[in-house]
């Protein structure tokens, strides 16, 4: 009983707590749910009107749709006559023309499909915020009416200002989303549409290809003695009308292109005026001379345009061939002018012969159709053609673009030539102008190429004087070699232009970069590794850069061939700190490039290691030797070290190796795990001073005082060379019964000054005992 009598009390007690609080309850009155709606209604209120605001926002900004109306409206301006051939199906367009539709039909897609992308956005944000603006109207809590009691009462004026805001929000919301749903339906529509052009046209290029190989006109002693095709006029209006079209397109659609070539032009004539201005400089002059180019001038205008002109391909790859033939015509006016008084006679009338023949065979080619005449006038053209290209090779076939570059041009130019003129007489007309027109711009852009080679090599030779004079980069290497490092560089990029030029006027040059991107992008396996040929190109160009980089990177902070001179220059080894973050982060990217996956990459490192274990451990040891001797500094460049039998002074640190350059001029290359595991004196760690000692022997006889004193003299002569604090000692080496050794120990300032300083010495004191009667043994 006495264990129960304490539970029992607290059940009693819990009871009585419970009644009293429920008691509590009931003698309360229950909250009003009125009084929680303005906490809520205030909540409401505030998402509407941020929501209001936004929409206001998002409706202010209309300017990306009304641009996208009017270049949308241009782009159809630009289709029409497009639409108009392609949908003809009687009509037959020339290969040229094809080839410009495709190009302009693919850059109109391109613009679509990022149009339609954000254009879909758009209206996936109105109708969002329609949505929204549905859901916070039909909200009850944003009703509030005349007979209501509640305290909701007391914010009717908000709301209704609220709902008003709302409705015309809604209203804007309704109308953007109309515009843009409608536009949007268009550019689909639009892009539906090329899409249909873009297969018309290719499936009506593979027949032209097909049909160039056939014959598509008479034999030519069967032609017909007047056209069976269109007229002259006809021709010309045709091809006028849809090139022009085309060109106007080009010119419009890519002037950011055009942009960047005149401001590359901009810089180029800059350059040069700037350099031209530093070496007119008086003390530049004095060393630099007089300056006489054929080319380049203060005022370099000519060659900007002649650079400008010949660099258009690689700004604009995807010119249609008649905007090339265009820049070219521009070129011959261009270099003309400039030959007109510079050239002599013979070469002069070379020259406008090949102005001549090129006016005519771009001309021609869009007049000549299959009759008779018009064939024979075309022949006669090309036979012309041949006899001008066998004159000028044999007068100027010494002209070095580069020998066999230049030989292979006329080769090319003769013998599409005498294609042409076989395709004519079998009815292939369309080859014919093709071969005929590649052949004569192939030559004349040959001309502006040996002149551009010209230019940038006279460029880059007063940027050079200039540098040189100024203490610059091309002070510090060996400008002939740089010569003609860039002489390669400028004439490889002489022949890729000529190379872009010919293939776009053949035809063929869109063909074969979507073949070269079919190639380079598709998919192989090798095992259970896949692969491309575009990421091995791009692993490969990656190692070559960084190479190249790594290697030359030593001329951006003043590196230079050092001499073995009189002089010490100490240089911080942080360069070669810069080439392995350079190698480092080039063997990251390239793995990067390379498209191995991780866990493969992994097995490719795992066979690395087994071949570190097997053959490549001095390899592997001097790199990381380099890696220690970059942080650990034992020795600096610039510093005279001395390593087993070899002295000189450290001309680089790098990565693997180490190179000395020795007093007689050897360069000594040093595996860097020598260097840190041999026994290395560095003679000028803490400073360059040297203690260097001169014996000789004097008889037995002579005065040790005075030749002391001759020593002292002697030596104060040449302090400019000795340490002054530290002073000289003479000491006696040895006594023989005739003659005793005489040791000099001097402190000089300059490790590199040794030899000549024992030689200035010694033809001091040489005199001097030999007044005092002092006998040298």
């Amino acid at each position: 009983m006495n264990l129960r009598y304490p539970s029992f009390l607290l059940i009693l007690s819990l009871l009585f707590t419970f009644n009293s609080a429920n008691a509590q309850n009931q003698a309360t009155p229950a909250a009003d749910s009125s009084s929680t709606i303005p906490d809520t209604l205030l909540f409401k209120i505030q998402t509407a009107q941020s929501t209001v605001n936004q929409i206001d926002a998002v409706n202010e900004k209309t300017a990306d749709v009304k641009r996208i109306r009017k270049e949308f409206s241009s782009l159809n301006g630009d289709l029409d006559p497009v639409k108009t051939d392609l949908q003809d199906t009687a009509s037959t367009i020339d290969k040229k023309s094809l080839q410009s539709y495709e190009l302009l039909l693919k850059d109109a897609q391109n613009k679509l499909q990022k149009w339609q992308e954000d254009l879909s956005k758009r209206n996936a944000e109105l109708q969002k915020w329609s949505k929204q603006i549905i859901t916070l109207s039909d909200d009850s809590l944003m009703t509030v009416s005349a007979d209501d009691t509640t305290a909701r009462a007391l914010y009717s004026g908000q709301v209704s200002a609220l709902r008003l805001r709302l409705q015309r929000s809604g209203a804007e919301v309704n109308l953007r989303l109309d515009t843009v749903s409608r536009l949007l339906a268009d550019v689909a529509a639009a892009n539906a549409l090329v899409t249909d052009l873009q297969n018309n046209t290719t499936e009506r290029l593979r027949n032209t290809g097909m049909n160039e190989v056939r014959r598509e006109s008479p034999y030519i002693w069967s032609a017909p003695s007047t056209s069976l095709e269109s007229s002259i006029g006809e021709l010309l209006r045709t091809t006028y009308q849809g090139q022009n079209k085309i060109l106007a397109y080009f010119i419009r659609s890519t002037w950011d292109n055009r942009t960047l070539l005149l401001l590359t032009g901009l810089i180029f004539f800059l350059w040069i005026r700037k350099n031209f201005q530093k070496a007119s400089d008086p003390a530049a002059h004095k060393l630099i001379g007089d300056l006489s180019y054929e080319h380049i001038r203060p005022v370099p205008i000519f060659v900007t345009l002649v650079m400008m002109l010949l660099v258009v391909p690689l700004f604009e790859p995807d010119a249609p061939s008649f905007y090339i033939e265009m820049i070219q015509f521009v070129l011959l006016v261009i270099l003309s002018l400039r030959f007109w008084t510079r050239l002599d006679k013979p070469d002069l009338r070379l020259w406008f012969v090949a102005v001549g023949l090129h006016i005519v065979i771009v001309s021609a080619s869009a007049m000549i159709n299959d009759a008779l005449w018009m064939r024979l006038v075309l022949m006669l053209i090309n036979v012309g053609s041949v006899y001008y290209g066998i004159i000028a090779y044999r007068r100027y076939r010494e002209a070095t673009l580069t020998t066999r570059f230049v030989r292979m041009v006329a080769f090319i130019y003769l013998g599409f030539n005498i294609m042409a003129v076989l395709f004519n007489v079998f009815g292939r007309i369309t080859l014919a102008k093709v071969f005929s027109i590649t052949a004569i711009i192939g030559l004349t852009q040959t001309i502006g190429l040996l002149i551009f080679v010209q230019i940038c090599m006279e460029a880059m030779d007063l940027q050079m004087k200039v540098s040189s004079c100024s203490q610059g980069i091309f002070s510090r290497i060996n400008t002939g070699k740089a010569s003609m490092s860039f002489r390669k560089f400028f004439t490889w990029l002489s022949i890729a232009l000529w190379w872009i030029v010919f293939l776009v006027n053949l035809g063929i040059a869109n063909g074969l970069l979507d073949l070269l991107s079919v190639v380079l992008a598709k998919g192989r396996v090798f095992g259970s590794i896949k692969f491309s040929f575009g990421n091995i190109l791009f692993f490969a160009l990656i190692v070559y850069v960084t190479n190249v980089l790594q290697k030359y990177i030593g001329l951006l902070f003043g590196d230079s061939k050092m001499k073995f001179e009189e002089k010490v220059e100490h240089k911080s080894s942080k360069l070669a700190l810069i080439r392995l973050i350079i190698i480092l982060l080039g063997v990251l990217m390239a793995m990067a490039a390379s498209g191995v996956p991780m866990d493969k990459l992994t097995v490719v490192l795992g066979a690395f290691g087994v071949g570190i274990g097997l053959g490549m451990q001095n390899i592997i040891n001097n790199f990381v030797s380099g890696i220690i001797l970059i942080f650990e500094k034992p020795f600096r460049i610039g510093d005279y070290v001395e390593l087993a039998d070899k002295k000189g002074k450290v001309q680089d640190i790098g990565i693997r190796s180490s190179r000395m350059l020795t007093a007689q001029g050897s360069d000594v290359i040093i595996p860097n795990g020598d260097l840190l595991s041999g026994r290395l004196v560095n003679w000028t760690l803490t400073n360059d001073y040297i203690k260097t000692e001169l014996t000789f022997k004097i008889t037995t006889l002579d005065n040790l005082d005075i030749v002391s004193k001759i020593v002292e003299e002697e030596l104060l002569k040449l302090k400019t060379s000795t340490v002054g604090k530290l002073k000289p000692e003479i000491l006696v080496n040895a006594i023989g019964a005739d003659s005793i050794e005489l040791k000099v120990l001097v402190w000089i300032n300059n490790i590199y000054i040794e030899a000549g300083f024992k030689s200035d010495l010694f033809k001091l004191l040489l005199p001097r005992f030999n007044e005092a009667g002092i006998k040298l043994l």
